[in-house]
């Protein structure tokens, strides 16, 4: 109840002291030149415009943040749109991050696999010509001496 009326007496003051300075622009206002004042005129004017935007926008964002329970009950602060958009993107962008660290694991262990094979036949007593030889496949099904 107390924080209630801090917020009431917060915004009386705020409210004085923005009749006070508009008092005070407005009287001096009187000496500047048309220009001037026309300028000073329409930027007045577009901010009173986008002060009721946001006045309007918060009305209506801190209406949406409110979820009904059942029972009658009421939360404030349900999931933002800004959120449940991420949420619905982050499961997507884990499997095509996924995806492509498979891809590249796969690709590496080919290229390990071919540079075991490069390894054996070079270090290996035989010419690699021998490994082409069709004699060769022959010489490795019959029986050693």
């Amino acid at each position: 109840m107390t924080s209630q009326i801090e917020a009431k007496d917060k915004e009386l003051l705020q409210t004085k002291l923005a009749l006070r300075l508009a008092a005070l622009l407005s009287e001096q206002t009187a000496s500047l030149p048309h220009d001037i004042t026309e300028q000073l005129r329409v930027s007045r004017e577009h901010a009173m415009v986008r002060a009721r935007m946001t006045r309007r926008h918060a009305e209506s964002a801190s209406a949406s943040n409110v979820v009904a329970l059942p029972g009658g009950m009421a939360v404030f602060g349900g999931p933002s749109a800004w959120w449940q958009r991420m949420a619905n993107v982050l499961p997507l962008l884990v499997l095509v991050a996924g995806l492509l660290l498979i891809d590249q694991w796969t690709a590496r262990e080919q290229v390990l696999a071919a540079a075991d094979i490069d390894t054996v036949l070079l270090s290996d007593d035989l010419p690699p010509d021998a490994y082409a030889d069709p004699g060769f496949a022959e010489f490795l099904k019959s029986p050693p001496p």
